[in-house]
């Protein structure tokens, strides 16, 4: 019993050791050895564990050598956590015995107070600055000034300014050494201010650089030209590889007037808003537009009224539904997905003694909803639906995320998608055609760019393993144009081509053990970091690639930013001051994520071979009507869910009702002509009202923009019940006011 509990203490104490932010910027020679450890930026081995590495980090004198390659934001990150713990160390050794806890216990609690009547989230109080100013009070000791209103507002906020600029200055050195990508977004504040953000994302991570308030003139593309070139030229052009923007009209034209006057600079569209029009655009094919409509009235049925959502968290064991968002069209895909998840919850709901005796069963919008649920068609076709769009969502949380660059993976991403969505059809092209023609449209247009192909190439990850890549015409032309763009001296492109053939045939390192073996395990960019030093012009020219982001999700995650400091207590605020808050929080905030994030690990696209297997089984392509098939108790194979729906009689012609009852004439003669226009064709109607639910193959000829579907019934409130306008909406994201899908739930 002995031997077990050695090694589970030494365990711990390595988890210990494995938490100290020296580790993000060294690894251990050997796993599981924390004395000997290997520098990740000169390669350099020291022995003595963590200390003694963080000592050779930030160039400590004694008997370690200073790394010489350290960026000066890692050394100022590490000596500042190294004097912090140093002075807790001294703090909890000195006062520990004489500590008070009545008096601990008064300051808590005056700090607690603090924090209610501020109404600030708990979650602040883990804040590193939290903690810093606790320490700092507590050194300072009794009879400390507070800062006036007005400090705090000027001298002390354009200190934390400088201070935060200072922070930014290793960002301003990598993008001179690596080149950069400025991104741009527009956003309308309280006052109805359109606020346009710029930000800057480089090796160093990304940058808040400034907003412009664009309310008092038109955002034509010519004016957002003069503003992106403004910015160009602040940032400075040698140092700007591409500009990422949304595709609004605006936007494309301002591009290509940006292309036309920096003839070394890309303007490339945002790959998230593009694969976010993919799910739109798919998202209008009739079955698939039918399907999601018919969710949302769901949702929002049951959302509405407080007796079926409290009827659903007790089917669910208060799990809940996600609410559709206007801002990301990927929010269907999400309130299908858990549609799904819950399926044989909300059937038993709606078979429920509760539901019979609720008064809403009873009404027409109450049968309706119970005939969705109940329907088999509808859950076959929100399988398919999920089926197409999954892989779509996998490759828009992978170009969304910050802390990787997915520009090196963003080509074999949509081909990854592609072949999973076949996979899950069997092969049936019938069944994706008409996703694949959209896909393809907006893939051709829009993201199928010189950088994409430049960086497919240039991903040893993907070049390896694709023997034909090398020869493939678009590929070699895309990183060719590359070449001729970014890099103006005639004389360097040339021994780019001359070093390019060595990294074609694998020759010297690219070809050793070490680096085949590592292509897979490490980033793109750290692995031409260890062994493209025998091409030194190619391998800055691959780094600067690969190190690029594809999107501007960036801007858009700083409205959230915005929306907390110009809130409706605060909209007085002139927009100099709100700027610098912005730059302050926003600057401090994305540094701290940066720090965190994984440099040397690859992306994975493994999540969009497998995103569909749990769908594997259902819907196959010879069995269409599948969920009817579905078991109601799982020891009673007599009775399934198709027999359920036949039996419970919501499978008869829909009952059809007017949203509010219209008592003016003017209403009764608009009612009277559209039954009119309804009249000339309702047997046709009619006959297909009563069959469009019976198989998916039958709904995909059904014209969703029929008048028909103008007048059905629309659930989402009743007349039999107060609606809960104040019920909470359930969506899945933490900070954001949209749903974030940049990370995996």
């Amino acid at each position: 019993m002995a031997e077990p509990s050695s090694d589970a203490a030494t365990a711990s104490a390595t988890r210990k050791s494995k938490a100290d932010p020296g580790w993000k910027y060294c690894h251990s020679l050997v796993e599981g050895d924390t004395n000997t450890i290997v520098c990740n930026f000169c390669g350099k081995i020291t022995k003595g564990g963590i200390t003694r590495a963080k000592q050779h980090l930030i160039g400590k004198s004694g008997n370690v050598a200073a790394c010489k390659k350290t960026p000066p934001n890692v050394v100022e990150e590490l000596k500042e956590y190294m004097a912090t713990k140093k002075s807790r160390t001294t703090y909890s050794t000195s006062g520990s015995e004489s500590m008070d806890k009545n008096e601990v216990l008064k300051v808590h609690q005056h700090i607690a107070r603090f924090w209610y009547q501020a109404g600030l989230s708990f979650n602040l109080i883990k804040l590193k600055s939290f903690e810093n100013m606790v320490a700092a009070i507590g050194q300072y000791g009794p009879h400390l000034p507070i800062p006036s209103y007005h400090d705090i507002r000027v001298p002390l906020l354009k200190k934390e300014v400088e201070y935060t600029e200072n922070l930014m200055k290793g960002h301003r050195e990598q993008w001179v050494k690596y080149g950069c990508t400025i991104t741009s977004d527009a956003w309308t504040d309280r006052k109805q201010r359109c606020i346009i953000n710029f930000l800057i994302n480089s090796q160093a991570g990304t940058m808040f650089l400034k907003s412009v308030d664009g309310s008092d003139f038109v955002k034509t593309g010519e004016k957002l030209f003069e503003l992106l070139d403004a910015i160009v030229e602040e940032v400075g052009e040698e140092n700007v590889v591409q500009v990422v923007t949304d595709n609004g009209s605006n936007y494309v034209l301002a591009g290509k007037l940006l292309e036309e006057k920096r003839k070394h600079i890309y303007w490339t569209p945002c790959a998230a808003h593009c694969i976010d029009l993919m799910l739109e655009d798919i998202g209008k094919l009739p079955l698939i537009r039918k399907t999601i409509r018919r969710a949302i009235n769901l949702v929002g049925f049951i959302y509405a009224h407080s007796s079926t959502l409290s009827l659903l968290r007790n089917f669910t064991n208060k799990r809940e539904l996600v609410r559709h968002a206007i801002t990301r069209f990927a929010t269907s895909y999400l309130t299908l997905e858990r549609l799904h998840k819950e399926k044989a919850n909300i059937r038993k709901m709606f078979t429920s003694d509760e539901w019979t005796l609720n008064k809403l069963s009873k009404e027409p919008k109450g049968k309706e909803a119970a005939k969705v649920v109940l329907m088999p068609s509808f859950w076959n076709s929100v399988v398919y639906t999920l089926k197409v769009m999954a892989p779509l969502v996998k490759v828009l949380r992978l170009v969304d995320g910050e802390r990787k660059p997915a520009m090196g993976y963003i080509y074999e991403a949509m081909d990854k998608a592609k072949k999973t969505i076949i996979k899950s059809f069997n092969n049936n092209e019938s069944k994706y055609k008409d996703v694949f023609a959209i896909i393809d449209k907006r893939w051709n247009c829009q993201l199928h760019r010189p950088l994409h192909v430049a960086a497919h190439f240039l991903n040893p990850e993907f070049f390896y393993d694709n023997t034909d890549l090398e020869f493939d015409f678009e590929v070699t032309n895309g990183l060719f144009e590359c070449i001729k763009k970014l890099i103006p001296q005639f004389d360097v492109q040339q021994k780019i081509l001359t070093e390019l053939h060595l990294y074609k045939i694998g020759a010297d390192h690219f070809g050793s053990d070490f680096a085949m073996a590592q292509r897979k395990t490490h980033s793109p960019t750290y692995w031409w970091r260890m062994f493209g030093s025998q091409t030194p012009n190619l391998q800055k020219l691959a780094i600067k690639i690969l190190s690029l982001t594809c999107s501007a999700s960036g801007c858009e995650r700083n409205w959230s930013v915005f929306e907390q400091i110009h809130s409706k207590k605060r909209n007085r605020l002139e927009h100099k001051r709100l700027h610098d808050l912005v730059f302050v929080k926003y600057n401090q905030q994305l540094k701290q994520r940066y720090n965190a994030r994984d440099e040397i690990d690859p992306i994975s696209l493994n999540d969009i071979d497998v995103c569909n297997e749990w769908l594997v089984g259902e819907m196959d392509q010879d069995d269409d009507n599948d969920a009817g098939n579905d078991l109601v108790f799982e020891d009673d194979d007599a009775l399934n869910w198709a027999t359920v729906y036949q039996a419970s009689g919501v499978g008869e012609c829909r009952m059809y009702t007017r949203r509010k009852k219209q008592k003016t004439s003017v209403a009764a003669a608009q009612t009277s002509k559209k039954q009119a226009m309804v009249v000339g064709s309702s047997s046709r109607k009619q006959k297909a009202v009563q069959e469009n639910d019976e198989d998916l193959d039958a709904e995909e000829n059904i014209d969703v923009e029929s008048e028909e579907e103008e007048i059905m019934v629309n659930f989402e409130a009743s007349d039999g019940e107060e609606g809960e306008g104040d019920a909470p909406l359930p969506y899945d994201n933490n900070e954001d006011d949209y749903v974030e899908i940049g990370e995996d739930d």
